[in-house]
């Protein structure tokens, strides 16, 4: 860990200004194709903007401080929990719920939010650390692997919804349950592997996943892409209601 912490900070600094960046840039296109006016666009811009760089800059301090560790009681307040389920759920929110932000979604292409996921292979980042000995194999294993393959997966359905192709939405289907499930057991291992009141595994050499830099995985990169998981599947799922009436 101490070998390669200022590596693990780099590649969190580097991917917490890429990944919002890339958010930004993909509902600016979608703000385009609605029709929206250059004033509309810069103000959107400048509140998502304002959104993450407040998001991090609450983050950052947590993390620090050790406050995104497992829980040591298991009634004790997971706060990395909260930055994850409540981050995406409020991208979402945001995105679906709201009149102008439902407008942008829906005018954005689905192989541009497909393609959100492609940097997800950025979890590869875990094979490096258990080959440096800092993360446990029984989550660096899966967890990497499982983000390089949901990268992969949006990669695909990105360029098969471009192309119009007859599986598109077959394989984005399948690149949305990739990641969620990937997720899933990603936070599952990340808990049984650290300190903390489920600590089953990797007793002797407890994954460090949840201490700082690696803790801004779940509590800042994570939500961004469930986020746009859930966004994907609202699409999908209204798309498909729309085509079965139009059809009936």
């Amino acid at each position: 860990m101490i070998a390669f912490y200022e590596f693990y900070e780099f590649y969190v600094r580097a991917f917490a200004i890429a990944l919002p960046l890339l958010a930004i840039v993909i509902a600016s296109f979608g703000a385009f194709r609605a029709g929206f006016r250059p004033t509309q666009t810069a103000l959107f811009v400048a509140v998502t903007a304002s959104m993450f760089a407040s998001w991090y800059a609450v983050a950052i301090p947590l993390s620090q401080a050790g406050k995104f560790n497992v829980p040591a009681e298991f009634g004790d307040l997971p706060i990395v929990l909260l930055f994850l389920f409540g981050g995406a759920f409020t991208i979402w929110a945001l995105a679906w719920l709201t009149p102008l932000g439902r407008r942008l979604t829906e005018a954005t292409p689905l192989s541009a939010i497909a393609a959100f996921q492609i940097p997800r292979v950025m979890g590869g980042l875990f094979l490096i650390g258990w080959l440096a000995g800092d993360i446990p194999a029984i989550f660096a294993i899966p967890a990497g692997v499982g983000d390089i393959l949901a990268g992969i997966a949006g990669w695909q359905a990105s360029q098969a919804l471009a192309r119009g192709a007859p599986n598109a939405r077959r394989l984005l289907a399948r690149a949305n349950w990739i990641g969620i499930v990937d997720f899933a057991l990603a936070v599952l291992l990340g808990i049984v592997t650290s300190q903390g009141f489920a600590h089953l595994y990797a007793i002797e050499a407890p994954n460090i996943i949840n201490n700082h830099p690696l803790a801004m995985f779940p509590a800042f990169f994570v939500p961004i892409f469930l986020g746009f998981h859930f966004i994907a599947l609202a699409r999908m799922r209204t798309e498909g209601a729309r085509s079965k009436i139009a059809h009936a």
